[in-house]
């Protein structure tokens, strides 16, 4: 970390006793992490099953998920201990239209599907964060209403060009060129990109992590 090696936070835990794994290869979740100052030791993105369960709804999904990547994370790391304190995260992303749950997009049509039931209605974005720390385990599920405008077919085609649309929940990603379609939005604008800061932060520092080591670094 970023820090001098006398930094400490005020949990009195130095920043070279204190490792923090990312259970993700989300470009998006490191750049929000590294936004508040905080640089990951390691990245650890668990390769699971994200088929939703039948009737099941989109939070217990959103929760379901990142608990199993944290556990995969965790059944990895197993064994590579070196007696460094650790924090293990992990999150994940539902993007929803009532009950229904949008795939993450790979496909054109998926895409196109997903911008179509979006345009000019609410939709609701559910992040679910947990952190398995020398502490415990512990979790938040962060809840963001939207809505878009009424797309136009020159809007769809637009976008879909763009290719922005690529891997995201809903067939979107807010923090580029579809923000521009949303008319409302009520939660965490950091949770639709994919990890709610403010939620994450409390989370690490209750448990003891020292997020402001970095901070003066880089000031």
């Amino acid at each position: 970390m970023d820090a001098s090696p006398d930094a400490t936070d005020r949990a009195g835990v130095s920043p070279r006793a204190a490792r923090l794994v990312l259970a993700s290869a989300s470009p998006r979740r490191l750049a929000l992490l590294q936004q508040v100052g905080i640089e990951p030791d390691a990245l650890l993105p668990a390769d699971i099953d994200e088929t939703p369960r039948k009737s099941e709804p989109p939070r217990d999904l959103a929760r379901r998920l990142a608990r199993t990547k944290l556990a995969a994370a965790e059944a990895a790391l197993r064994g590579t201990e070196d007696g460094t304190p650790t924090w293990l995260l992990a999150a994940d992303t539902v993007v929803a239209v009532g009950r229904r749950v949008l795939p993450k997009a790979e496909l054109p049509d998926e895409a196109a599907d997903c911008l179509r039931l979006l345009s000019g209605r609410p939709h609701r974005v559910y992040t679910a964060v947990c952190l398995l720390s020398p502490k415990g385990r512990r979790e938040r599920i962060v809840e963001t209403r939207l809505r878009f405008k009424r797309l136009s077919g020159r809007d769809i085609q637009g976008y879909l060009d763009s290719g922005e649309w690529r891997g995201k929940a809903g067939g979107y990603a807010i923090q580029g060129i579809a923000g521009s379609f949303v008319v409302k939005l009520v939660g965490s604008y950091s949770a639709v990109v994919g990890l709610p800061l403010y939620e994450t932060v409390s989370l690490l520092d209750g448990d003891g992590f020292p997020v402001r080591a970095a901070w003066g670094a880089a000031a």
